[in-house]
Parts: structure tokens; sequence; C-alpha cells
């Protein structure tokens, strides 16, 4: 059984409408005086006034006032091992492929990149052999039931919805050099779509260190342990 290798592929569906301009006038609200008019004064914002609000208070870490905006992503081309880290991360709609209810034969699969020579060799027959099992299988059960051959390297296809303030805490975890590199890759593409879109939402959680061509994040600058959500709990143990 011969197979291409499996191609990520994260896009950015649709998000709220000028996240920027909701979430700056979200702010001001909780200052703005009994008479003033929330639309106006909404509307009448300059660029340059949204990135000095949104900044103040996201280097205050108010960050409940980003959570007006949200984005829905969809992904394909990846793991189900990375599937299982990323819905850990509860604040966020998830909708996946299902293998209850899905035939997935001569089902595609991602492969490791530090498995060289008889390692992924030994990987990829092992993956066809069990590619013939499950199809085989299903000749005889239904596909809820031949799904636990499956192994957690198959590819699977997710819609994912977080809001920036989640999302803001999902990059600082998952660019973290601590993170997995399929779910490190997955994030930074999602953390560039996101850029594209409302920088001055995400500005502060990455930051390049170009001569070594790594990346250092929010948790690094300010000091926060690798792949630690804010109760504590480790999420990076899988």
């Amino acid at each position: 059984m011969e197979k291409e290798a499996s191609t990520m592929k994260v896009l950015l569906l649709a998000h709220t409408p000028d996240p920027e301009r909701i979430c700056c006038a979200a702010a001001k609200l909780t200052h703005e005086p009994e008479e003033k008019d929330f639309v106006e004064m909404m509307d009448g914002m300059s660029r340059g006034h949204m990135e000095r609000v949104l900044g103040y208070v996201l280097m205050q870490q108010h960050e409940s006032v980003v959570e007006h905006a949200s984005f829905t992503f969809y992904v394909e081309g990846v793991s189900r091992a990375l599937t299982h880290q990323l819905v850990r991360h509860r604040v966020a709609s998830y909708s996946q492929q299902s293998q209850r209810y899905v035939r997935l034969e001569n089902f595609s699969y991602i492969v490791p990149p530090k498995l060289e020579g008889g390692g992924r060799e030994r990987f990829e027959k092992t993956m066809e052999r069990l590619a013939e099992d499950y199809d085989e299988l299903l000749e005889l059960v239904p596909p809820e039931d031949a799904r636990y051959l499956l192994p957690n390297a198959c590819t699977t296809k997710i819609v994912i919805t977080m809001n920036a303030r989640e999302l803001r805490h999902f990059f600082k975890l998952r660019l973290h050099k601590a993170a997995q590199w399929e779910i490190r890759e997955m994030a930074k593409r999602m953390y560039d779509l996101c850029m594209d879109t409302a920088p001055l939402l995400f500005k502060g959680v990455e930051m390049y260190e170009a001569e070594e061509g790594t990346r250092k994040t929010g948790a690094d600058v300010e000091g926060t342990g690798a792949g630690v959500d804010n109760t504590g709990s480790n999420v990076e143990e899988e």
C-alpha cells in the first residue's frame, strides 16, 4: 500500500466582523461616561487609538475584553494524536470527522519526522497492516467497532472555534518549544492567520529571534512555566 505524505491544511473560515474595533469598544465602555453614545464612540475610533487602548489593556492582562471576538478554523491532514491534545483546550467548540460513522478504508496517516531508516520502514509497515486489518474488519462489524484498530497516527479533519482570549492562551502554550512538533506547526499557521486578520488582538503573544530561526512566546517573556495553563495543570503530558 503506497501512501502519499498527508499535508496539513489550516484555513480561517470566519471571524467576528471588525474584531479589533468590537473589542476596543468593549474595553472603552467600562470607563465611558453615561451620556456618551456607544455606537458613535465605536465608529469614531481611529486605528492609532485602538492600538493604544488594546495595547494597554492586554499589557495589564485585562483579556476578558477580547473574548468578544471569535475565530473559526478548518484543519485537515493532522493526526488523532494532535486532536487529542487540542481538545484539552476546553474553552472552544469542536466538530471532528467521526470514526464511528465514516469508513476510513486505506486511511491516511502522519509519519513523525524523527523516524528514519529502519524505524520509518517498520512504522509504515505497521500502518499498512492495520489498514488491511481495518478494511477486513469492516466486512464483519460496523465502523464504530472497527475503529478500535485505528492508530493515533490516523489523519482527521476538524472545525475549531475559539475566542481571542482562548487563542492567546492556546498560542502561548502550543507555540512554546515544549509543545509537540505537529500541534506547534498547526498553532503557528493559526497564529499567522490571526495576525493577518486582527494583529492588535494577538500582538505580543509571539516574538521571533531571527538570528536563531526560533520563536520566543509570551510564556517565555512573562516567565511562566512551559506548557502550564492558568489552572496550574500541565497540558503537555500526553
